[in-house]
């Protein structure tokens, strides 16, 4: 599991921020995105595909744990 930020760039897009990486990749689709249930599966533009756990929705920027589930 990695550590990750999820915020809006400077564009106003959703993205995920990899430290590790130095790498920001824009968030195509989340699975949930309520204000009761906020998470799931996280599609990146660049193919990757993350999960975190689904929780009330936070106010962003947020700094998260998310799984792999498909590289890039």
């Amino acid at each position: 599991m990695a550590n990750v930020m999820i915020q809006y760039n400077e564009g106003n897009e959703l993205c995920l921020y990899i430290a590790k990486k130095d790498l920001e990749v824009a968030i195509t689709t989340m699975e949930f995105d309520t204000d009761e249930k906020w998470g799931g599966e996280i599609h990146l533009a660049s193919g990757a595909i993350y999960h975190i756990d689904p929780v009330a929705k936070p106010k962003l920027p947020i700094s998260v744990r998310a799984k792999r589930l498909q590289a890039a």
